[in-house]
């Protein structure tokens, strides 16, 4: 087979963070990209970071999961920044103050998803028809997103139905979010931050992805998927997490040579530097769940054409954006997978002190690799720590020493040999369980976590920096 290239940011040293748009602080119900987002870009260049990772950027779904998005191709409204708008002379900023101050539900300590969209949704109503009326929708710039957009009518058929008001301020939506994500990343760029991104494996039965292609996905006569996915019990779940997606048709994937995948891929590659594929090994093989299940414990596995898939994108990416999420279940076709397209794979620290084994240990983590504390799924590292038996302790101090633990483990982290290492927000800020962002197999009460303002500052910032310059990630 043809020889791949690692993709360029993973084949030098470098320090990322994990924080999702949703965690900025705000004080209109869930982050956006507005000033915070710019301000947390800042305090990432001051502590010398160059990769800032989000989870997936898709519009919201079920249980606010990320995961569950109701599209491949659009933006969360809620990103949308109100701040922009009212520079724009869209809004007035005593549109904004009297709508805060008639809101009743609004906090700053955690999303509050329904709170949020009650509050900016009539806002962005009010700009959409100030864009209108000023005829900029006749505009050269607004014409060529919507030409360009060809996933947009499906989108606002999801999104609005036949609501003409709507239709036309969820364009609106996604043309300004396409501008403010723009304008964001050139401002990272300019400060030595590449972006990553996350791209579900699946996407959800009611999507836009499914209304616009059915013939690509399993589906009864009805509409209801043939089968559903999940994963089966493991360490998270004695009842597997069962996710609910319709399995994909593969063969009709294949007779488009994997065209919707790659246009997943090419706007993902518009936004991120680099993207991870949420389970990886899902292109070799997916569990099937029996449609109507209460959960995932009775399933199979199923082969999927992860090789022609990936071969298909190396056409028009020739070294793929891609880190391979590929923990759980995996096999040698899987390694070989991820290994034959020099993709990376990911290591979880805190998973090495369950076991003990040398192999898993971060000091034997590969070059190609991403190594992460733990993951949005995962205790943050002091809520870890107060769960661990005392031979799990025991071999953690002898490894790390006696400082407080999230310090040390993200000393350990971004000591690893793997090519980029990743701590969440919360474990640099050493936050405990109120902090933790998914728990997996749990459909409400996910997803919350907000940091609150000020709490990124410059005397961490100085620490995390010092932290990376000692292992040459700067």
């Amino acid at each position: 087979m043809p020889s791949y290239d690692t993709h360029p940011l993973l084949r030098s040293r470098r320090a990322g963070v994990l924080m999702h748009i949703t965690s900025l602080p705000s004080q209109y119900g869930s982050g956006d990209i507005g000033p915070e987002a710019y301000a947390f870009a800042d305090w990432l260049a001051l502590a010398g970071v160059r990769v800032w990772q989000m989870l997936p950027i898709g519009p919201i779904g079920a249980g606010n999961s990320p995961y569950s998005s109701s599209s491949s191709f659009a933006i969360e409204p809620l990103f949308l920044a109100l701040e922009p708008l009212i520079e724009a002379g869209l809004l007035a900023k005593d549109d904004l103050e009297a709508s805060v101050r008639a809101s009743k539900r609004l906090t700053a300590f955690e999303c509050d998803y329904d709170a949020a969209r009650a509050f900016r949704m009539p806002l962005y109503m009010k700009a959409s028809a100030a864009f209108t009326a000023r005829n900029s929708a006749k505009s050269k710039d607004f014409k060529r997103f919507v030409e360009r957009a060809s996933w947009l009518p499906a989108w606002l058929d999801r999104a609005a139905g036949s609501d003409e008001a709507a239709r036309a301020m969820h364009s609106w939506i996604q043309f300004e979010l396409e501008r403010q994500w723009s304008a964001l990343r050139s401002y990272c760029s300019a400060r030595g931050i590449a972006l990553v991104g996350d791209v579900p494996i699946f996407v959800t039965a009611d999507s836009a992805d499914v209304r616009e292609n059915p013939t690509l996905f399993r589906l009864r006569k009805d509409g209801q998927p043939e089968v559903l996915t999940g994963v089966p019990p493991d360490g998270f779940s004695a009842d597997g997490q069962l996710w609910g997606h319709p399995h994909y048709a593969w063969p009709a994937h294949a007779k488009q040579k994997f065209a919707w995948w790659i246009a997943r891929i090419a706007i993902a590659s518009q936004r991120f530097d680099l993207v991870r594929i949420d389970h990886f090994i899902g292109f070799m093989q997916a569990y099937e769940v029996p449609f109507g299940a209460k959960n995932a414990r009775r399933g199979a596995w199923a082969a999927a054409p992860g090789r022609a898939l990936l071969e298909a994108m190396a056409k028009e990416f020739p070294c793929l954006p891609l880190i391979a999420e590929d923990l759980g279940a995996l096999t040698k076709d899987v390694e070989a997978l991820r290994d034959d397209f020099a993709l990376a794979g990911m290591r979880i620290v805190q998973n090495a002190f369950w076991s003990g084994q040398a192999g898993d240990m971060p000091h034997n983590h590969p070059h190609r690799a991403v190594v992460y504390s733990g993951t949005h799924d995962n205790e943050t590292t002091v809520q870890w720590w107060k769960s661990r038996d005392a031979a799990q302790k025991k071999r953690f101090l002898a490894y790390a020493g006696n400082d407080p633990v999230h310090e040390a483990m993200s000393r350990i982290v971004l000591a690893s040999p793997a090519a980029l290492a990743v701590l969440p927000m919360q474990d640099v800020l050493g936050l405990g369980k109120s902090a933790r962002m998914n728990l997996p197999g749990q459909s409400e009460g996910q997803w919350r976590w907000q940091m609150e303002a000020g709490a990124a500052h410059g005397k961490n910032a100085a620490v995390l920096r010092a932290n990376i310059e000692a292992t040459g990630r700067c």
